[in-house]
């Protein structure tokens, strides 16, 4: 997600970076890249205009023109924002009310309602151990009762009996109560959808609306549409008063416009993304975290809680360890490559780490799925034809061990040459958040390095 706007900034922050000395005009460019890249990124059009005009106003400041480190104060202005844009903090939905509480899944037909909805619901049992009700009222679309079905005994979570012959409104409030008499802490309720609004649609949720007077109306989009995204949510909070977004294939979209353009127009905040097809592939959305992933800073934090549900908490913490060192071997790459199998998508967990973007993103242009998978199979390859005392120091891999290596793997010397290239660029990142240029970046955006490292409080 956010590939080509993180690539367009990185080139911006280096382009103003290299200058010896910076001056107004150094700063008026950068601006005016940044503004281009976030058009390019599909950005809405006014929510550019509101940016920039921040931006301009902090970075022509004193503060920034005469500070020792221009560059990173720039990136500092950026960044807080990038923050402001996407919502200033987290929140998924509000349990501090007397339960069950009731959330209306509410968007057009084909955004990934009834997927996401189970993969809320697993979401909320797993990671905060509520008692989950799920209520199918989509009674117009074909198999849509059978397919929530399916889904929630997938996530393990209990299912209202309905039928295509059921109303919705009179499905909902007997769902309600049910939830209120058997102790659900959570009602998520699955609506009917079209290809496009419609009064009909409109009005029914309006009617689902005040039949239960529901704590959340969720509006799902799916991140792919872009700017129609931005549109439909609008005109569904305009009828209804969404109180939140999840935004769906945030994985698949390389440009990011939805999601920088929702929160700033509607005022609502996007509580959670779609990150994959598998059932856990849902998160919170943490806007600070995704400004730091946009940046080119990497989001450890999420990768780290990634790995504390998929892997023992002894390896975690070993992992923490040698990612705060800065100075892991190519032994620890493999050990990290074979955890992070556990978690899915491996160019997704190389995504979140720092320098690794560019690799994350050569893994996935082009190739989907099984091509992926073959692509890292390659690189874990060439690493177990190594020797350990190889894998140990990579600074004794000579030509001649380089070309046994590749031979072993089944590469070439030049795909090696390259994988070793993107590694220590890796290792030099992640030197950089212990001291230098990020951990004073980390430190002006008030942030401790280490904390990035730490599993949440």
């Amino acid at each position: 997600m956010f590939e080509n706007l993180s690539e367009r900034l990185t080139q911006t922050f280096k382009n103003l970076k290299g200058q010896g000395k910076i001056s107004e005009k150094n700063v008026e460019d950068a601006i005016r890249d940044v503004r281009m890249s976030f058009l390019e990124a599909d950005v809405n059009f006014r929510v550019v205009k509101e940016f920039i005009q921040l931006v301009k106003e902090k970075a022509l400041g004193e503060e920034v023109l005469k500070s020792l480190s221009p560059g990173q104060q720039f990136i500092k202005i950026i960044f807080e924002e990038l923050v402001k844009i996407l919502g200033d903090h987290h929140e998924g939905i509000d349990f501090n009310t007397k339960p069950p509480v009731v959330a209306m899944v509410v968007g057009l037909q084909g955004s990934g309602k009834t997927t996401s909805i189970a993969k809320l619901a697993n979401l909320l049992k797993e990671d905060e151990k509520k008692k989950v009700l799920l209520v199918p009222c989509d009674v117009y679309r074909p198999a849509a009762i059978d397919q929530l079905t399916k889904l929630a005994s997938q996530v393990d979570c209990d299912i209202f009996p309905a039928t295509t012959d059921d109303h919705p409104v009179v499905i909902s409030m007997k769902a309600k109560v049910k939830a209120e008499l058997e102790g659900y802490d959570a009602v998520l309720i699955d609506t009917a959808g079209r290809l496009q609004i419609d009064d009909e649609l409109m009005g029914e949720l309006e009617q689902m609306k005040r039949a239960l007077s529901p704590q959340e109306i969720l509006f799902v989009a799916d991140a792919m549409t872009g700017q129609d995204a931005v549109t439909v949510a609008t005109e569904f909070d305009r009828r209804l008063d969404i109180s939140g977004v999840i935004l769906t294939k945030m994985d698949g979209d390389a440009r990011g416009g939805a999601a920088l353009s929702i929160k700033a127009v509607t005022g609502k905040p996007l509580k959670y993304v779609g990150v994959g097809e598998k059932i856990d592939g849902i998160e919170l959305f943490h806007p600070d975290r995704i400004a730091q992933r946009i940046l080119g800073m990497g989001d450890i934090l999420t990768l780290v809680e990634k790995a504390q549900k998929k892997i023992e908490q002894e390896d975690a913490e070993k992992m923490q360890k040698k990612m705060l060192k800065g100075n892991f071997t190519l032994e620890d790459f493999l050990k990290q490559m074979q955890m992070m199998k556990k978690m899915g998508s491996m160019s997704s967990m190389l995504g979140m780490l720092p320098g690794l973007g560019k690799l994350a993103r050569q893994l996935e242009e082009g190739k989907e799925g099984e091509q992926v998978e073959k692509e890292l199979k390659r690189i874990e390859a060439m690493v177990l034809s190594m020797t350990v005392k190889e894998r140990k120091n990579h600074a004794i891999l000579n030509g001649s061990r380089r070309r046994r290596i590749a031979k072993g793997s089944g590469t070439s010397v030049q795909e090696l040459n390259r994988f070793i290239k993107q590694f220590l660029e890796m290792r030099k990142m992640m030197k950089n958040l212990r001291k230098g240029g990020m951990k004073k970046l980390f430190r002006q955006l008030g942030m401790n390095p280490k904390d990035m490292f730490l599993p949440p409080r």
